[in-house]
């Protein structure tokens, strides 16, 4: 324990699914394991094609990039120990350990959220100004809009740790959650938490809020400017680059969004329902993501095969 801090708890112990039972217990570890290998797997193969591929040097793809490294660090952070909670039974986070993943938690969840943003700008871009797009979305401009979305982050995700850290956690240090989230361990704070939980709410409403008004104003102005098109299949084409991303948004927004405003207007959820929501809106993008990416457009679809198709040709050949 640090100096400074008046804490009687050394670790925390994160408990998971409360209403798991045991017997579950194989399962749920298996199928979370999974979930890991298969996200690393995914991604990992997209970024190696993003590296050898010449023609996906594209701003577009140096964004999905960024959301994929954003991915693979958001589930290495907290998918491992609640695996290792249900598989070993050994669920105990130091102190220490625990404000570090908090941290990590709540900073990459922000520059997602910044990079999402900075990727609808980028198809506001393209379509609301095709001909002006390579001016606007230089290396330069493009260097500064994925540093914004890593920088910008950074403060309030210190923030919520350097208020947190200090708190007094004498008494209970059960977390009821699959990993140290702010709420989470506060709540088990010996103090009125009201002081540093308003702050926290703040900071979250203020990331997505900021992500989504953005990302309504880009796709807005796209849906007119795709409406002035004459012809449906030019209009489909055009949407069609960007439900991929529309698609993302939605997973990444939309049950966070609920949980907060059903919280808000005093629906309850089930303690366990709620970290399966969770859960799902943290886990399940980053395995899913790198397909939707592939589907964007057929011409990406072709390009994203072709290192395949080259050496299924090429094997043949060299057993000859």
């Amino acid at each position: 324990m640090s100096v400074g801090n008046t804490s009687f708890v050394k670790d925390f112990f994160i408990v998971g699914f409360p209403g798991l039972q045991p017997h579950y217990y194989g399962l749920v570890s298996a199928l979370l394991f999974f979930v890991y290998l298969f996200t690393l797997m995914e991604n990992g193969v997209f970024f190696t094609l993003f590296v050898i591929t010449k023609s996906l040097h594209r701003p577009v793809y140096y964004f999905i990039i960024n959301l994929v490294v954003c991915d693979v660090l958001l589930s290495t952070t907290t998918l491992p120990k609640i695996i290792s909670r249900y598989w070993f039974q050994d669920g105990t986070i130091s102190f220490l350990g625990c404000f570090v993943q908090m941290f990590f938690v709540h900073y990459l969840g922000g520059v997602i959220s910044n990079v999402l943003a900075v990727m609808a700008i980028d198809r506001y871009a393209a379509i609301c100004y095709p001909l002006q797009y390579h001016n606007i979305m230089t290396h330069r401009n493009m260097l500064i809009l994925i540093l914004g979305c890593w920088l910008l982050s950074l403060a309030g995700a210190l923030m919520l740790v350097i208020r947190a850290y200090p708190l007094p956690y004498c008494a209970e240090n059960t977390i009821i959650h699959c990993y140290c989230e702010h709420v989470s361990v506060t709540t088990l704070a010996c103090t009125n938490r009201s002081l540093y939980s308003i702050p926290a709410l703040i900071y979250a409403l203020a990331v997505m809020a900021w992500s989504i008004a953005i990302i309504a104003f880009s796709y807005c102005s796209i849906f007119k400017a795709v409406m002035r098109i004459s012809g449906s299949q030019g209009r489909m084409k055009t949407f069609s680059t960007c439900s991929p991303q529309l698609i993302i948004i939605a997973l990444h927004f939309l049950p966070k969004g609920l949980i907060y405003l059903f919280g808000n207007i005093g629906i309850k959820f089930d303690t366990d329902l709620r970290l399966i929501i969770i859960i799902m809106s943290s886990q399940l993008p980053p395995m899913i993501n790198p397909l939707i990416y592939s589907l964007r457009t057929e011409e990406d679809k072709k390009i994203l095969k072709r290192p395949f198709q080259n050496k299924l040709i090429g094997f043949p050949l060299q057993l000859l």
